[in-house]
């Protein structure tokens, strides 16, 4: 993992702040405490966490708020954390607005743990490939491959499957994130196609991804809806 920092953890209740971090800290995994968007700022003032467990009930704050604040000046990775279904609302709308992960109170902490990591070593993939040339590797799944020399799809006969630019960053997105829960306007911006385009045209490009990749795309195993957030690559992928 890449120590560019170490974890905060963003909540009100200090009894659960200290039991995360004694947590966490038994796990190796640096963690500091904020109470508020004021301590938080302080956090990026000293230097960037590697990422933030950000609850969105924060008393006087609001965490969506908070949330937008740091989107606005940092890709750094947040995981939201939020009540019981009351919230779900809260918990779409803050992966809208760019969280990588959320997780339900009360949460066990080993859970948690695992989504720290699983999101740290997403960001560890990224980061390495943007030092690589751009164009060597790719990605394997479910018998498939995808080769950023050339943008060749190859299906699991050793065809070629052709695909436009839209198809080729759509599907990209989909592979620096499997098995994760991805909005729309990820989507939008990460195939950099959001401007003057409707939300609904990502639905097009992923009715004409699921038609290139599904045995069956009207029944999709590969690619799948997230009701209420986006899609989800629901395959597991191997990058090379």
């Amino acid at each position: 993992m890449h120590a560019v920092g170490h974890v905060v953890v963003v909540d009100d209740d200090p009894a659960l702040r200290q039991m995360v971090i004694k947590y966490l800290e038994e796990h190796n995994v640096p963690t500091r405490a904020a109470c508020n968007r004021s301590e938080l700022k302080h956090h990026f003032e000293a230097g960037r966490p590697s990422l933030i467990i950000l609850d969105l009930r924060l008393g006087q704050d609001d965490g969506l708020d908070v949330l937008r604040e740091i989107r606005s000046h940092s890709d750094v990775p947040v995981i939201i954390t939020t009540g019981h279904r009351p919230d779900e609302i809260d918990r779409i709308v803050g992966l809208e607005l760019g969280a990588d992960d959320y997780i339900v109170k009360p949460f066990s902490l080993r859970e948690l743990l695992a989504r720290v990591r699983a999101v740290l070593r997403r960001q560890e993939i990224g980061r390495t490939a943007r030092a690589r040339d751009p164009e060597r590797g790719g990605y394997r799944f479910n018998g498939w491959r995808l080769e950023r020399r050339g943008r060749k799809l190859i299906d699991p006969s050793q065809a070629q499957v052709p695909l436009s630019k839209g198809e080729y960053a759509l599907l990209l997105a989909f592979l620096e994130a499997p098995q994760r829960p991805l909005t729309r306007e990820h989507l939008l911006q990460a195939t950099r196609i959001h401007e003057d385009i409707f939300d609904r045209s990502i639905d097009v490009q992923v009715l004409r991804l699921r038609r290139k990749l599904e045995v069956d795309p009207s029944a999709p195993r590969v690619i799948q809806t997230e009701r209420g957030v986006g899609y989800i690559f629901a395959v597991p992928v191997d990058p090379f």
